[in-house]
């Protein structure tokens, strides 16, 4: 049983590690909370927890070392029964220890539905192949307890509004996906659907949905990632626009999505002042604040009461020397990174990096060979932390966990591991 109660109970064996969290930059208890009622708890495991691992102490202090495990690797992994789920998630955690991290970032809400018991989504399809099925055992409450046992932290990745990325991505809906229950809510681009970010109930339905995750199960923090809106289409939010009164459309939607986001960090502090709420944001700044409304720079330096993020996880999936066609090397790693740098930041704010695992031995579509190269050649990843450490980033996380673990280039995903092994234990 994976539940808030386990967590009280084990937290001063856990101090390394809260430790850890609140040095990489733990923002005090922020605003009005947003409270829900615990309703149903997390299911027993029908394993005993064991004693939590004392942290390792080869780790630098404060330094956040991550990986995203998304959907695309939950599609890999047995769900037929907890004992073969329970296998795979500790040989997932055992290879993550591996390489000196600290911290998974397990995606357990991809499409309006959950990898936990929840009621308020349904089951997701990929624990049984069927959209609100239950598997008959709590992955979450599995991948949690593995995790803890091990010293890493967990924090719960949530798509806020994604329903649906294409027609056979979920290949079916449940009758209780929001789709079917709120059509008014939903908004469709291309084959895909999505809470319409305009909507403030939907918006209020995704903070529901963060408490009943922070309320029923110890995971360390919750995670956003960069889908908010869909698209830039005025007509998506048009007649909600119209009723607003605003005058700015980019800047009332930028309003919508902050509100939506600080509503989720209030909810995840309010269960506990510990907890952490982070966004990873495409690492295109002029892309998040044009494109996608999410205000980026605000929410870096908003502070206190205001505060909206405990970190922000850009993600810089380019190499060093990217070019793009015009010749310009803004997104060149070496120059991105010291931009996002310089964005002014509140003290409690901390700003760490995603870096591409998935492109090891694939280039980076750069618009020269260069780029392209240092992507080819082994060690990418290792030499980008290396120039992470030079720069005093407060950390970095890795997507994805299959091109390092399952890569269909062994000899290169080798040669990333045992770089980054050197540099995080050494």
């Amino acid at each position: 049983m994976t539940q808030r109660g386990r967590r009280r109970r084990a937290r001063r064996g856990r101090f390394g590690r809260r430790a850890f969290l609140a040095g990489a930059g733990c923002a005090a208890l922020a605003g009005a909370a947003v409270l829900l009622g615990r309703g149903q708890t997390a299911s027993a495991s029908s394993v005993p927890p064991t004693d939590e691992a004392e942290p390792n102490a080869a780790l630098p202090t404060g330094e956040w070392r991550a990986v995203w495990v998304s959907y695309l690797e939950w599609a890999g992994m047995d769900f037929s029964s907890e004992a073969a789920f329970r296998a795979g998630a500790a040989e997932l955690m055992d290879n993550c220890l591996s390489i000196g991290l600290n911290t998974v970032i397990a995606q357990v809400r991809p499409f309006g539905d959950a990898l936990y018991r929840s009621t308020l989504f349904p089951w997701s399809h990929l624990c049984t192949g069927v959209q609100g099925q239950d598997p008959g055992f709590d992955p979450l409450d599995v991948l949690i307890t593995e995790a803890h046992s091990r010293g890493l932290s967990l924090e719960a990745w949530v798509n806020p509004y994604r329903l649906r990325s294409s027609a056979k991505m979920p290949p079916a809906l449940a009758e209780n996906n929001l789709a079917n229950v709120h059509p008014e809510w939903v908004c469709a681009v291309g084959e895909g659907l999505y809470l319409n970010p305009a909507i403030p109930e939907a918006a209020d339905y995704v903070v529901k949905g963060v408490a009943e995750l922070v309320q029923n199960y110890a995971v360390d923090g919750v995670h956003f990632d960069d889908y908010f809106y869909p698209t830039t289409d005025a007509a998506l939010d048009a007649a909600q626009f119209a009723a607003s009164g605003a005058g700015d459309l980019a800047a009332w939607r930028r309003q919508n999505v902050t509100a939506l986001v600080k509503a989720a960090h209030d909810a995840v502090k309010a269960a506990d002042a510990t907890l952490r709420f982070g966004v990873s944001p495409q690492g295109n700044p002029d892309n998040d604040i044009g494109q996608q409304y999410s205000d980026v720079k605000a929410w870096l330096a908003a502070e206190g009461e205001n505060a909206v993020v405990d970190y922000l996880c850009p993600q810089i999936y380019w190499g060093c020397g990217y070019t793009l066609q015009s010749g310009s090397t803004r997104f060149a790693f070496e120059n991105i990174v010291p931009e996002w740098l310089a964005m002014p930041r509140a003290a409690s704010t901390a700003l760490y990096f995603g870096l591409g695992a998935y492109r090891i031995g694939e280039g980076d579509g750069g618009a020269n060979e260069d780029s392209r190269s240092q992507w080819c050649t082994g060690s990418a990843l290792a030499r980008q932390v290396e120039r992470l450490h030079s720069l005093g980033a407060g950390g970095w996380a890795l997507y994805r966990y299959d091109s390092l673990f399952r890569s269909a280039r062994p000899e290169l995903a080798d040669a990333e591991r045992a770089a980054l092994a050197a540099l995080t234990t050494a």
